[in-house]
């Protein structure tokens, strides 16, 4: 701020005609002040700018943290592309709002501040003047603040819906491959990169005409000084160098100035962001851990279903998917739950490690309701093996591992060979090493079942649940993997859901569901005499099975 001071200082003693060392004198003030400034400047930019980057990294973190916290009726509800656009792309709207936003709206104010100061301490009337076109600046700020900020929030959600569009069709490629959808697809999305295209065009305009009218101001303030100092100069009243000066602030002032309007749009556009990312943080987590020390927890007696009673969000009227459910399973012991498609027996699978939490009732864990118990402790002590296999884009071994800190090559390939994978393995190009391709779409339906298994045994928990995770296996592996089993389930507590009779049939309880209540028990064949439901299964089975044959 002292530069243009100066600068009005050497102005005054050309005019004076005075020695060449005081034009000197001040020529190195300048190039001192204005070496002082560059170090600063850089540090500054350096300082904020990684202050920006290192909010970005905790808030994605936290974001990242609460999104595994939040329950899987949350995902029912959300786009996977829309969440990622949120994690990548709004916090990087956030972090230039921190970053260059900040710096700016800091530095903007100081700047008007500092040289406001010193124009007034030089001429009171020529400042007035000089900043007479600046309510027309404020005026254009909040004209298009509003318009910027919901342009702004516009394109997020646009870029939300495009992100969404791309990752369904790329994790579903084989349905629109299989289905000749190219064409229709590719349509789709040029439509939705359109609306994207518009609304962002839409807040370029925007931009486009903020920035010149700051531009354009600055300008006019240049030409009052040059018209009104130029009147005061040759009336004798003004110097000269008073409008040199003059001129050299309101160069100060050019970039906070024109740069007002790209200000803003950063801090409008940094809170559409936040605004989007806040509707997920302040989601509160359905499920939660109960304040009390996370204490390693064995089970002795065995799980039990109290008067246990579900009902999905997504259930219209309120229907409940699962009604006065009661059943013990202990320790030691296996039970077995089959019933039509849609009865709730999945359901039930997912209460036990609180992937839900029961609508009225509870699930018990040796008399203690798992509410109660830590979420970690729980779910280290449950294989859940679900009906539809995930695997992650890595190496099989890695996949295989997932639920173990450390586990060995003999645990591995013990498991390996339970759920009959061995023989796939042998013929896998790099063995265990082979990358199995995102959600593991290079091996076949069975293999990943098979691969999912053999991911819980490693586990090798107390509790282990089977939700159907053989339904695409043949009869034969189906089995062997069972006869292998049952050596394994007789040290667990073991849940086993499964729309093949073969599956269950030596169980110690078999459990018939059927809109969500238990209406048979007992042993198969037990359920075989009473002549129903899976009497009738069991039949339909056998039927299959001899024709299979013939």
């Amino acid at each position: 701020m002292w530069i243009p001071w100066w600068i009005r200082e050497a102005v005054r003693v050309i005019e004076h005609g005075r020695a060449m060392r005081d034009v000197t004198y001040y020529a190195v003030l300048i190039i001192a002040a204005a070496v002082v400034q560059g170090v600063v400047r850089a540090y500054s930019r350096a300082l904020i700018f990684n202050a920006g980057r290192t909010v970005e990294y905790d808030l994605r973190n936290d974001l990242f943290a609460h999104l595994q916290k939040l329950p899987l009726s949350f995902y029912h509800n959300q786009r996977t592309g829309d969440l990622m656009s949120r994690v990548i792309n709004d916090i990087s709207a956030v972090r230039i709002m921190l970053g260059p936003g900040v710096l700016n709206f800091v530095n903007a104010p100081l700047y008007y501040v500092y040289a406001v100061a010193l124009m007034l301490s030089m001429d009171v009337r020529m400042t007035l003047a000089a900043l007479a076109p600046f309510p027309l600046l404020m005026y254009v700020a909040a004209k298009f603040r509003g318009r910027i900020m919901k342009s702004s929030l516009q394109v997020q959600q646009q870029m939300s819906v495009l992100s969404s569009h791309v990752q369904e069709n790329l994790s579903g490629m084989h349905v629109v491959k299989a289905y000749a959808q190219e064409q229709f697809q590719a349509q789709q999305f040029i439509g939705l990169n359109k609306d994207y295209e518009v609304k962002s065009l839409e807040m370029a305009k925007m931009r486009g005409i903020v920035n010149p009218i700051m531009q354009g101001i600055n300008g006019l303030t240049v030409l009052i000084v040059i018209w009104y100092g130029g009147v005061r100069v040759m009336r004798g009243d003004l110097l000269v160098a008073d409008i040199v000066a003059f001129i050299a602030y309101l160069n100060v002032l050019a970039w906070p100035t024109a740069a007002f309007g790209w200000m803003l749009s950063l801090v409008e556009r940094g809170r559409a962001a936040m605004r989007r990312l806040e509707e997920i943080l302040e989601t509160t987590p359905a499920i939660t851990n109960e304040p009390t020390p996370q204490i390693a927890f064995s089970l002795k007696q065995g799980i039990e279903f109290r008067d246990v009673s579900f009902t999905h969000e997504r259930q219209r009227n309120g229907h409940a998917t699962l009604e006065d459910i009661d059943f013990k399973l202990p320790v030691g012991c296996s039970v077995g739950l089959v019933g039509r498609v849609g009865s709730g027996k999945s359901t039930v699978a997912q209460l036990v490690p609180r992937l839900f939490d029961v609508s009225t009732g509870a699930v018990l864990m040796d008399g203690q309701d798992i509410r109660k118990l830590s979420l970690r402790e729980l779910r280290k002590m449950i294989g859940y093996v679900p009906q539809e296999p995930f695997l992650f884009s890595t190496s099989l071994k890695n996949n295989l591992a997932f639920g173990r800190d450390a586990c060995s090559m003999e645990e591995v390939a013990r498991a390996v060979q339970i759920a009959k994978l061995d023989r796939d393995v042998e013929i896998f190009s790099h063995g265990l090493d082979t990358i199995v391709g995102e959600r593991g779409v290079t091996l076949s339906g069975g293999q990943k079942q098979r691969a999912t298994l053999a991911r819980a045994l490693i586990m090798d928990p107390p509790v282990l649940i089977l939700d159907d995770c053989l339904s695409s296996v043949d009869a034969q592996t189906e089995a062997e993997i069972l006869h292998e089993l049952r050596a394994i389930l007789k040290n667990k507590t073991c849940l086993i859901i499964s729309h093949r009779i073969s599956a269950v049939k030596e169980v110690d309880e078999i459990l018939v569901l059927d809109e969500g209540q238990i209406i048979e028990r007992g042993n198969h064949d037990q359920l075989v005499r009473l002549g129903g439901v899976y009497a009738e299964l069991y039949q339909q089975q056998r039927l299959s099975e001899e024709l299979e044959q013939i």
